[in-house]
């Protein structure tokens, strides 16, 4: 990274800072925080859900949700949160519609 390219991310890190929100780094970092809070939830619902009941709809509805929940962790440090975001929020309501639909 040269030193103009630094000096660019510094500026646009500032510029985001007098507009109120977070820098494009505080906002990759809350999204990773975000995912993985959200990857052990699902894994401890899966868990408890297994051992009540065991079925494979569970487990695909449950590691479907942590295989996207890796995603957005990998597309938050890759910058793009906000595809991150969107994944997260949909591929969460998905789940939940899933488990009240699918699930007896």
């Amino acid at each position: 990274m040269s030193s103009s390219d630094h000096e660019l991310d510094e500026a646009g890190e500032a510029g985001a800072r007098e507009g109120g929100g977070p820098t494009p780094r505080q906002a990759r970092r809350l999204r990773i925080i975000a995912a993985a809070v959200l990857m052990a939830a699902a894994a401890a619902v899966l868990a408890v859900r297994l051992a009540s009941r065991s079925s494979v709809l569970v487990v695909g509805v449950y590691g479907l949700l942590l295989i996207l929940c890796g995603i957005v962790i990998d597309l938050s440090r890759k910058g793009r949160t906000r595809l991150g975001s969107w994944l997260l929020v949909v591929g969460l309501a998905a789940a939940l519609a899933a488990d009240w639909a699918l699930l007896p």
